[in-house]
């Protein structure tokens, strides 16, 4: 599985929406910018940020800063773990999160510590949290896919109801919302390549959990489904920003 593939396709989901909320929030006259589980740099590495700004990421595994580092060489990136951030009090302009607090048994506590390290006045932004307990899927028939990779992310520590608490947190860490709401979604067929690449995760997330036979049923009927046009997968994805 290339992560890196599957964080860039996470962030072309996001695109249009980021513009918005980066425009909204500053980030083209923020001086400092700090992005909280960067992971391999798939939004680092098209940051449109202020000429001369300093941006810096973080992420918890070794191995993802390493890529990060070469995807994005203009930033400063660093492991560390988004509970104890290592910077001074009021260091940044903007900080940012893209699919992060639906994998931390914290989340309050991560954006705490984004509101230590970010000026007063200055942004904090959510991206992205998906709420995998809303999932759609049709036909019918491929409901179990969604039931089946929901339960699959919680046994790996995943709140698969994040977005919907996403607001919640916010409040809960002291963040004045300014706005948040759900990621526009496409119902028309995805390519074969983000099909492929979804099925990828998908067995990887499966895997001794589910029999390869009945998951390559799933995945002819999948097909069938995105030919034909009757193939729906929506995830509701919501995004939250708000000010120090």
């Amino acid at each position: 599985m290339n992560w890196h593939t599957r964080y860039q396709q996470q962030a072309r989901w996001t695109e249009n929406a980021r513009n918005y909320l980066w425009k909204s929030a500053g980030l083209f006259s923020a001086q400092r910018v700090l992005e909280i589980g960067c992971g391999t740099g798939a939004i680092l590495e098209t940051l449109p940020v202020f000429p001369g700004a300093r941006v810096f990421g973080l992420d918890l595994n070794l191995e993802t800063v390493k890529q990060a580092q070469l995807h994005a060489p203009a930033t400063s990136v660093m492991q560390a773990a988004g509970e104890f951030i290592p910077f001074p009090t009021a260091t940044f302009d903007l900080v940012f999160c893209h699919y992060l607090l639906l994998w931390t048994k914290n989340p309050v506590t991560i954006l705490r510590e984004m509101v230590r390290i970010t000026q007063p006045g200055g942004a904090i932004l959510a991206l992205a949290e998906p709420d995998y307990t809303a999932r759609i899927d049709e036909p019918v028939a491929l409901m179990e896919l969604g039931r089946w990779q929901t339960e699959s992310l919680r046994r790996q520590g995943v709140n698969p109801s994040m977005g919907r608490q996403l607001a919640g947190a916010f409040s809960q860490a002291g963040i004045t919302l300014i706005e948040n709401g759900i990621h526009a979604g496409g119902w028309g067929p995805s390519s074969p390549d983000e099909a492929e690449l979804e099925w990828a995760v998908l067995q990887a997330d499966l895997v001794g959990k589910i029999s390869g036979e009945v998951l390559q049923k799933m995945k002819i009927l999948d097909e069938s489904a995105r030919r034909d046009g009757s193939r729906v997968l929506f995830v509701p994805t919501f995004y939250a920003w708000g000010a120090v």
